[in-house]
């Protein structure tokens, strides 16, 4: 019981950390082009979005493969491809660890530096 009160806490403490952040951001209207992400939302994003986003990744693929065949009789093979496959696994494997835009944010401000 202490363990599932514990593991509710830090759930709501992510959850609440990432709402605030983006109403941060929002509140002053500027989007940020390199993020710096708290832990919470580093920890979040390990534990809860990138097996999601691998996993979401995977079904895509699959679903990309059963619907190829009417896909090419479509002609859209390159789209379905590019929603289904390409942008899940762009999301899940080409974020830095908390950064919610696609791109490696972190690279970048260091080489502006």
């Amino acid at each position: 019981m202490r363990l599932l009160r514990h593991t509710t806490a830090v759930l709501a403490g992510l959850l609440l950390a990432g709402s605030i952040h983006a109403a941060d951001s929002a509140a002053f209207g500027y989007e940020e082009h390199v993020e710096n992400p708290g832990i919470f939302a580093m920890v979040g994003d390990l534990i809860i979005a990138r097996p999601i986003g691998a996993a979401v990744t995977a079904v895509g693929a699959a679903a990309f493969i059963v619907s190829l065949p009417f896909t090419a009789l479509a002609g859209n093979t390159a789209e379905a491809g590019q929603e289904l496959v390409v942008r899940p696994g762009r999301e899940t494997f080409l974020r830095c660890l908390g950064c919610t835009k696609t791109g490696y944010g972190r690279k970048q401000q260091q080489e502006s530096l």
